[in-house]
């Protein structure tokens, strides 16, 4: 393709017809916009590990004062719903089996006489391992529903200081507070990533790519004007998420609002490059849809979003750090909840600053490949 010079013109141009086509497109409005703002008022509230409205059984075969003191603490417990007393093990076993309870609590004929005895009363937890981590939650709960039990029996003089336990920079433990900034990261990693990957599969399945090889413009001014409008889309909506969780979800904002934004357009910016290499792959607009949800999936469940990076094996972690939504995510829920310095933000910028070059870089090569 012979090119001329560098225009701004040409560039302006071009930038106009990717944000019109995006803005006119059906299929582009439906993809980039909806999910983004549905998923964020919808995973705002689903995506949570807390364990709510359960049902647990209790197989009690003991008359006592404790085991009644016991079921009624479950009974009063207000993330259960349904407290099921059963007659016998082989109910408790059929309850589990069909999935209508969590997990089950047997306690035995002796568990009063001997707590009365000074003892410590012992009763088993039967959990659905299916559901294995909100198994566990569920008997954390009932552990602790269990000790207050135990601080009842033993008499005032000999209970022990307890350990008081003081949550830093979400109190409550509201988890919303810590699932709302880092959904902001993820849907706009959708969105720029949707956007770019859209945008030369959508010139070669409307015909209109040949044209785009014989017109005056450089290879410079495709590759900006393919950029920019993800850049300007991704970095608006990643705003506009940011803002609810701040005025719609009220999550307090304690750091620094322009270390915040530099480090999100730096964060589109990787993204973008990452979605020109898989435009210049695809061949249609659906080839681009699936290329980006399987490049973007991966990146989600290797961010740190859902489970720690230092869980992972150590070939997983290297190659987390090769992802921009892991540093994203530190920078952004940092600046949320703790006030994060800016010697910390500064630590996950640079990597983003890095990504961001080699993203950009490579789609350079591969674009320009395809429109030679």
């Amino acid at each position: 393709m012979f090119a001329s010079a560098f225009s701004f013109t040409r560039l302006r141009a071009q930038f106009i017809k990717e944000v019109l086509s995006v803005l006119r497109d059906p299929r582009s409005r439906m993809v980039v916009f909806v999910p983004p703002i549905l998923q964020l008022l919808v995973f705002a509230f689903a995506a949570t590990l807390e364990v709510r409205n359960i049902d647990v059984a209790v197989y009690n075969q003991d008359s006592g004062r404790w085991s009644y003191e016991l079921i009624q603490r479950l009974d009063n417990a207000d993330f259960i719903t349904h407290l099921h007393r059963i007659d016998n093990r082989q109910q408790l076993h059929t309850l589990i089996d069909r999935g209508e309870v969590i997990a089950a609590l047997s306690i035995p004929a002796d568990f009063s006489r001997t707590i009365a005895a000074g003892g410590s009363g012992m009763a088993q937890v039967l959990v659905d391992g299916r559901r294995s981590n909100s198994g566990q939650i569920t008997v954390s709960y009932l552990s602790t529903i269990a000790a207050d039990v135990g601080a009842t029996v033993v008499p005032e003089a000999q209970i022990p200081i307890p350990v008081v336990t003081r949550h830093w920079f979400n109190p409550n433990l509201i988890y919303r507070w810590f699932i709302v900034p880092g959904l902001s990261g993820i849907l706009a990693l959708f969105s720029a990533l949707l956007i770019t990957s859209l945008s030369i599969a959508r010139e070669r399945e409307l015909g209109t790519f040949d044209q785009l090889l014989v017109s005056p413009t450089s290879t410079p001014e495709i590759i900006i004007s393919k950029s920019l409008p993800a850049l300007a889309i991704g970095t608006l909506l990643g705003l506009f998420m940011i803002s609810a969780g701040v005025f719609l979800f009220g999550i307090p904002f304690t750091g620094s609002f322009v270390l915040l934004l530099t480090s999100l357009v730096l964060f589109i910016l990787s993204v973008v490059g990452i979605g020109l290499m898989i435009s210049a792959v695809s061949m249609t607009q659906q080839q681009a849809i699936l290329g980006a949800f399987a490049i973007g999936v991966p990146a989600v469940l290797m961010s740190g979003f859902a489970t720690p990076v230092e869980n992972m094996p150590l070939f997983l972690q290297w190659l987390a750090q090769a992802i921009p939504l892991t540093h994203f995510l530190i920078i952004v829920e940092g600046s949320f909840l703790k006030a994060m310095p800016p010697a910390d933000i500064f630590a996950s910028l640079w990597p983003l600053a890095l990504i961001a070059l080699v993203t950009l870089t490579m789609s350079t090569v591969f674009v320009r490949g395809r429109l030679q």
